[in-house]
């Protein structure tokens, strides 16, 4: 049997070594996430900046001790265990991490809680309950306007930011007469709500929901 050259054995030790480090560096990573997500600096790393955040959650004032580079998202989430604005993309895309700040929608992932000390945040928790429900979700509910509900508290926390907008004359992209205050109509309806994605496609249903609660005809 032809004993293998020494090229061969180099070659075979690379490999061999490439795909170690390969999996070392990959389960490195794995574990820098999980801890990232529970507020915990990586193996090995120094102890990451924390700085005590106040912030307004549901009309109820929380402190917290957090990681300096936490995300409004992981604060609400994994901190104050409000597990109902949701992580989708986790890139501001999809719009399923929508709060309300000061009464403007936003991104929650795209924001550090740092920056929203003594801010008021409005989750889909603190719009309604099952036994008390805000009007657009009441108006979800009637009009089926979510098939898996992933996406649904991000929708309904944009849609009732979406009429407030109109309600105070706040132009769109599509606003035709900036001199003239905005007007709720279905091209206005879309456009402002383009940021918020369902993948199960209940955009006629949400459409319908928020158009009953802004008291127009469907």
């Amino acid at each position: 049997m032809r004993k293998p050259s020494a090229f061969e054995m180099s070659r075979r030790n690379l490999l061999i070594g490439t795909a170690t480090s390969v999996a070392i560096g990959a389960a490195s990573r794995h574990a820098e996430a999980q801890n990232s997500i529970a507020g915990l600096p990586a193996p090995g790393a120094a102890e990451p900046a924390m700085a005590t955040v106040s912030i307004n959650v549901n009309g109820e004032v929380r402190a917290l001790q957090l990681d300096t580079r936490t995300t409004l998202l992981d604060a609400l989430r994994e901190h104050l265990h409000l597990t109902g604005t949701k992580k989708g993309c986790d890139h501001g895309q999809c719009g399923a991490c929508t709060v309300i700040v000061g009464g403007q929608r936003i991104n929650s992932c795209l924001t550090l809680a740092v920056m929203h000390e003594g801010d008021s945040v409005t989750t889909i928790e603190g719009l309604g309950t099952p036994e008390h429900m805000h009007p657009m979700q009441a108006a979800f509910v009637k009009h089926d306007g979510f098939q898996c509900g992933y996406c649904t508290p991000g929708q309904i926390c944009s849609a009732v930011a979406v009429l407030d907008e109109i309600r105070a004359g706040i132009p769109s992209h599509v606003t035709t007469d900036l001199n003239s205050a905005a007007q709720f109509t279905n091209a206005e309806l879309r456009e402002r709500m383009s940021g918020n994605i369902c993948r199960c496609g209940a955009y006629s249903n949400i459409a319908e929901a928020i158009t009953e609660v802004a008291g127009r005809p469907a």
